[in-house]
């Protein structure tokens, strides 16, 4: 038996029961249950870097909206399904003070988490031109996006886009979409699980080239304002949030809740959809739709089905969180900023033990701390490491679920390790560099 942290005995037989051919390639949340099934056994807690979710209390203002709400009895009606017009509202006032950007609140439309947003526009946009049937990911990215197109048998492309910054970026998107076979293509900014940012020229060279070969933008917005090497928290200041409708006509833009506001489990996020696509006739539609206006079907015949509306008490208390952030009266970056400085703090404990940052600058600056990062230790894969990693107590997924091209690199998550578990991390991963010296 093996002298670590964790009983590697009891290790082995829990991954031996979880049934993983390949714990590298295992999904997010089996490995959360594999972790769970190992503390349970252990007694011992491990330091969880696996799971992207809130690790602050949600927020209060919220919480106080939707219980009065449902004192009000909405719990007793349907939503519509266009939303609370309170919401719709905010949303859209939201988008003008933080991120510069005129929308009306009817194109603003809540979904039961940025995910619900994201199945949705994948449906209905691969049938919006019987041409166009692929979506492309500028990875590497959340792997559900992925899950969703095989769930729905949707055909899509991928390239890992840290090869590609800068003016790189611009032959090799039109090297896809002058192909005219892509509908969409989608990414997340900040980016999970890399946390690169995109700059404004880039978002000017995705918005130039998907306007010029009709490509429709899915910008998944789900840390939104999270880079925190610049302030983004001032209502109707620059610097706003970035964002390629600026750049572009054709674009749906994802915001979610669970990050920023804390508000994940009661799964509410918003969707914007620009006034161009919206209100765009597209003939094909008709051959699975009712009409073949974008909006509407998106809407009316595809969210619709879906779900039949988003929760009704969550969307009174989404409505006043923004309410109060575009009032000045809740700085919400603020309330998120513990994330980052997590992330410095953990990045020095492993970089002094050995390990290396995978994904480290974006183009000529150091990535920023945030909600992710990524790492890597000499001479393993990330199979190897993860697995390894496993014995001494810290948990965490692999890039090769995201569709990375490092190959060694796994995702670490900030919000669930704690302060106070910092030095046991420091201890952990001292023991993992003297077991496995660097040659």
């Amino acid at each position: 038996m093996r002298n670590t942290p964790i009983d590697s005995k009891i290790v082995d037989q829990k991954v031996k029961e979880s049934g993983l051919r390949s714990v590298g390639k295992a999904s997010i949340r089996e490995i959360k249950k594999l972790i769970d099934n190992i503390e349970a056994a252990t007694g011992e807690e491990f330091v969880r870097m696996e799971m992207g979710v809130p690790g602050i209390p949600p927020v209060k203002i919220g919480i106080d909206a939707q219980i009065e709400a449902l004192k009000n009895g909405v719990a007793a009606l349907y939503p519509n399904i266009w939303g609370h017009q309170e919401l719709k509202n905010e949303f859209a006032r939201f988008l003008k003070l933080f991120m510069n950007i005129d929308v009306k609140p009817e194109v603003c439309i809540p979904t039961v988490g940025s995910m619900q947003g994201s199945f949705a526009s994948f449906l209905c946009m691969s049938r919006t031109n019987r041409n166009q049937d692929s979506t492309l990911f500028l990875d590497p990215g959340f792997p559900v996006h992925k899950m969703q197109h095989t769930a729905l048998n949707l055909r899509y492309e991928s390239f890992d886009v840290y090869n590609y910054r800068g003016e790189k970026l611009r032959e090799k998107l039109e090297s896809y979409f002058s192909t005219g076979r892509f509908h969409s293509v989608l990414y997340s900014n900040p980016n999970n699980p890399s946390w690169i940012c995109f700059t404004e020229e880039e978002l000017k060279i995705i918005g130039e080239l998907a306007d010029k070969y009709n490509v429709a933008i899915l910008e998944d917005l789900a840390y939104f304002g999270m880079d925190f090497r610049k302030d983004y928290s001032k209502p109707g200041e620059p610097p706003y949030q970035p964002t390629v409708a600026r750049y572009s006509e054709n674009y749906i833009l994802f915001v979610s809740s669970s990050k920023i506001f804390s508000y994940a489990g009661e799964r509410i996020g918003m969707m914007v959809v620009s006034d161009r696509l919206f209100n765009m006739s597209l003939p094909d539609l008709l051959r699975y739709y009712s009409t073949d206006k974008l909006g509407y079907t998106l809407i009316f015949e595809t969210l619709y089905p879906l779900s039949s509306g988003v929760s009704h008490s969550a969307q009174y208390a989404l409505a006043a969180i923004f309410k109060a952030v575009n009032d000045g009266k809740f700085n919400f970056l603020d309330y998120v900023k513990d994330y980052g400085v997590k992330a410095h703090e953990m990045k020095e404990i492993m970089t002094r033990n050995g390990f290396q940052i995978v994904y480290d600058t974006d183009i000529d600056q150091p990535i920023a701390d945030g909600f992710y990062f990524t790492f890597s230790y000499p001479g393993m894969d990330a199979e190897t490491l993860l697995r390894e990693m496993l014995y001494y107590g810290v948990s965490a997924i692999s890039l090769l679920i995201t569709g990375s091209e490092r190959k060694e690199g796994i995702r670490a998550c900030t919000s669930l390790v704690r302060h106070d578990q910092f030095p046991d991390l420091d201890e952990r991963l001292k023991k993992f560099h003297k077991d496995h010296p660097v040659k």
